[in-house]
């Protein structure tokens, strides 16, 4: 197992801490660019032209800013997009074949992103340092419904809609086979259909399964007859697919209980763990839960950070957390008067959410800031896609899909941010047609790069911080 892959918590494959050689900046330097280098002295540069002596063609370099990492010039997604002072945000990839949903900086030090529709893993190079994709390149072909990937022991595990596998590069042709010898099986694609996985501190692995239905009685060990315990539930396995032996159910009579690591997560579409190590989820809640106006706005929050706990239910379909903003002091969840209490459990037994945010901002992909290049009061947090409602009815309460800053203190979480928005149209939701995007996953590289996947504009963009 890399040590390195959790000194500071995050997805596993997040944190390849391998030094990256700026190869364009460095040729710059060597071939005696005296001018260039003085530029690189004073902090930052601007677009320029360099004219050969001869009639020829105009070559255009990019601005590069603090760390020496490049930023292209102003886009559409610049001139559209609001973020923080001292950053920048442009496109880095359009025109994906397909949605794009979670990603990871693969071991090379590529942009690697899972194609739901397409069924495919695609890598997005950028060889040459421009701040810009180099294309389009398919590594793995042929998945179902395939939702994010993350490298362990040599093995690159992706998540699909009823299954695990795991590949690998025997040959080192930049293309994945499959290793047959693994596979595991999970519920497939009913209600919500998307898988994700990821590898603990502890070396296990984990999958987040979301739930058949808004609301039902399938959760965990109370799950009635006819439903999957596997739903609703993060998983835990070891790397092997095996149950470890220290698994909640792992002795249960229902052998696909004894996957369940956690459960009454109605769709964790992801998670992470904090500086302590804790299993940190995001979750959607139930739609159609009328608030004291008879409207389904308001009601339930959104439980952006929930502190998973092995073994115990975190509440659906039976209770929420009803706390805007932070619990502390923790308030225990209550009744969702819709469902029925199952005998011998009670709302009192319930994990409650740490920091909720308002209904139907629809939590996806979760990322930590970058070891290096931002400031030090960006680099702790945590940020969080959030895809914004499309079933809310009054505009006033048409939630933003934007990039959302969990601010961490001391290891806890104290409130939120935004960090990226201006994807909603004013007076529009994030589904509607008139929505520039909805933001679908952040993802980090050691340099100093923060990546967003645009599962409606089927964009990826690039936010780099410029001190400017």
């Amino acid at each position: 197992m890399n040590q390195e892959r959790f000194e500071k918590p995050s997805h596993a494959s997040r944190e390849n801490k391998k030094p990256f050689q700026h190869h364009f900046f460095s040729s710059w330097l060597r071939g005696g660019m005296v001018t260039l280098a003085l530029l690189l002295f004073a902090g930052v540069f601007t677009p320029f032209s360099v004219t050969a002596v001869t009639p020829g063609p105009v070559i255009y370099l990019p601005v590069i800013s603090r760390g020496g990492l490049p930023l292209p010039p102003p886009d559409e997604a610049s001139n559209r997009l609001s973020v923080p002072p001292g950053f920048a945000i442009r496109i880095y990839a359009s025109g994906l074949p397909a949605r794009p949903r979670l990603m990871e900086i693969g071991p090379d030090g590529s942009l690697y992103v899972a194609l739901l529709d397409a069924g495919k893993i695609v890598r997005l190079p950028d060889r040459n340092q421009d701040g810009l994709a180099d294309g389009v390149e398919t590594v793995i072909n042929g998945l179902s419904g395939p939702h994010n990937l993350e490298w362990f022991d040599g093995f690159l595990y992706v998540a699909q809609n009823d299954k695990i596998q795991r590949f690998t590069d025997a040959n080192g042709d930049g293309l994945f086979e499959r290793d047959p010898s693994f596979q595991i099986d999970l519920p497939g694609p009913l209600g919500h259909s998307t898988r994700t996985l990821h590898f603990g501190p502890d070396g296990k692995l984990y999958v987040s399964v979301g739930s058949s239905c808004n609301i039902c009685d399938e959760s965990g060990p109370y799950t009635a007859s006819g439903y999957d315990p596997r739903r609703a539930a993060i998983l835990r396995y070891n790397p092997d697919g095996t149950i470890p032996s220290d698994n909640p159910f792992r002795n249960a009579s229902d052998t696909r209980l004894r996957a369940v690591w956690a459960y009454g997560l109605r769709n964790s579409v992801d998670f992470t763990w904090s500086p302590s190590g804790q299993l940190w989820a995001s979750s959607h809640g139930s739609d159609n839960l009328l608030d004291s106006n008879g409207q389904p706005d308001t009601l339930p929050p959104e439980e952006l950070i929930i502190p998973v706990q092995a073994g115990q239910s975190h509440g659906w379909p039976y209770c929420y957390t009803p706390v805007s903003g932070l619990n502390n002091p923790p308030q225990p969840e209550i009744r969702d008067l819709r469902m029925p209490l199952p005998a011998g459990f009670t709302c009192a037994m319930a994990i409650p959410a740490l920091f909720t945010g308002p209904a139907h901002a629809a939590p996806i992909g979760l990322g930590w800031g970058p070891n290096s290049e931002w400031p030090a009061a960006y680099r702790d947090d945590l940020y969080l896609a959030l895809h914004g409602s499309w079933n809310t009815n009054n505009p006033a309460n048409y939630r933003d899909c934007k990039v959302e800053r969990i601010l961490i203190e001391g290891g806890a979480v104290t409130g939120s941010m935004s960090f990226v928005n201006g994807f909603r149209a004013p007076g529009q939701k994030c589904g509607d047609s008139s929505s520039y995007g909805r933001p679908a996953d952040v993802v980090t590289s050691p340099r100093g790069e923060m990546f967003i996947s645009d599962d409606k504009s089927n964009r990826i963009y690039r936010v780099i911080y410029t001190g400017q």
